[in-house]
């Protein structure tokens, strides 16, 4: 692990900007800073039985603003290894030297992700294989060889191949002791759906997230995942190819129009759908990624000048790596470790005075996810204010 910003961008030393030559669009840094506090909202929300639905993932088909936190990120990985990819190759770094810097963040990203997961409890017959940093790592490290390897015209044809074929093979494809799926069993049935269907063959129940029924960040999910990343790599091709000028934002606009009527008629046929990650999914969240950077594009780098309102979202964005994996650990800490002489984890003991301040414990939830976002801002403040950035 090397000092340097976030997972990828322009390469940072330690105590340094990042140099000019670099591309840099700071509302890139604010949108996954906002994105990132966001993400830990949703995952630390209170006594976690008491969450605004707008808070909470949807239970199935559906989408809910804690379903656009991931994918939101995942697009912005797309982006940032085009600015970040661009500059090394003008340098003449080497591809091969390119792939293997990508293979062992991919694989150092993987591990961190392992960790995580598990945490605090290491058992084996427990031990979670997927989850959202795995998914991260596969879906950087794909994007960045196709990038490197294929004209935007490829990426283009290869993505809209991942959502059509994600479709057919859901929609079409028998499921092994299901049959049909909207014939024989109900089309995108939590348990009879192919994804879920491999996920439960890939691996023991219980190194699933659901162990009766699937997991969010499975295998076969991953592949429409990609596709997320891939639009974001084509995005960054359209900024830098454009510059920053009006009309980027226009184009940014009218692409976000575009994925939010497409995905609006597809879910028609094929809901929208985390859990699934469904392609309709992926239009609808690439659509509001892309009019949140616009409007963000828009009030920032199209009105170049100092704005001290930005500088809580450059702190988590900036640092977005350390910030999520940093929060993980420390929720996990304050969930397993139990007061002497009670039947309190701290967390429950940190919640209760919440309880009595807000009555209403949706309101005492929210108000605890936020403290915790201010505890998690402080350590990224510091390292903001010396300018250390922390990367893999």
């Amino acid at each position: 692990m090397t000092l340097s910003s976030s997972m990828p961008r322009p390469e940072v030393s330690s105590e340094s900007q990042a140099p000019s030559s670099s591309p840099r669009l700071t509302s890139l840094d604010v949108l996954r800073g906002l994105t990132i506090a966001l993400m830990i909202m949703v995952n630390t929300s209170g006594d976690g039985a008491h969450t605004f639905p707008f808070l909470s993932h949807a239970p199935w088909n559906g989408c809910t603003l804690a379903d656009v936190v991931f994918p939101c990120f995942l697009f912005m990985v797309g982006i940032s290894i085009v600015f970040s990819l661009r500059g090394k190759l003008r340098k003449g770094v080497a591809s091969s030297t390119i792939i293997l810097q990508a293979a062992k963040r991919t694989l150092v990203l993987f591990a961190l992700g392992l960790a995580v997961s598990s945490f605090p409890h290491y058992a084996w017959h427990t031990f979670r294989v997927f989850g959202v940093l795995q998914r991260i790592a596969i879906c950087f490290f794909i994007a960045t060889l196709l990038y490197l390897k294929a004209k935007p015209r490829t990426l283009v044809v290869v993505t809209v191949s991942i959502l059509l074929g994600y479709w057919i093979l859901l929609r079409w494809v028998p499921v092994p002791g299901f049959g049909m799926p909207g014939v024989d069993v109900p089309f995108l049935d939590p348990v009879g759906n192919f994804p879920a269907w491999l996920d439960r063959h890939l691996l023991p129940a219980s190194h699933l997230y659901r162990a009766d029924f699937y997991d969010p960040e499975g295998l076969l999910s991953s592949v429409p995942s990609l596709a997320t990343a891939l639009l974001g790599v084509l995005t960054g091709i359209w900024i830098t190819r454009n510059g920053v000028t009006s009309a980027t934002a226009r184009g940014l606009l009218t692409a976000s129009v575009s994925f939010l009527a497409l995905s609006g008629v597809w879910s028609i046929w094929f809901p929208l759908n985390k859990r699934l990650w469904t392609s309709s999914f992926v239009l609808f969240n690439a659509g509001l990624s892309l009019l949140a950077l616009w409007f963000f594009f828009q009030i920032i780098d199209l009105r170049p000048g100092k704005k001290r309102f930005i500088e809580p979202a450059l702190v988590f964005g900036t640092n977005s790596l350390a910030v999520y994996a940093f929060s993980e650990f420390f929720a996990g800490t304050l969930d397993a470790i139990r007061l002497p002489g009670r039947h309190q984890t701290v967390q429950q003991w940190l919640f209760h005075p919440l309880t009595l301040v807000f009555p209403n414990l949706y309101i005492a939830a929210l108000a605890y996810a936020l403290l915790f976002v201010g505890v998690c801002y402080l350590p990224m403040l510091l390292l903001y204010r010396k300018q250390i950035f922390i990367k893999i």
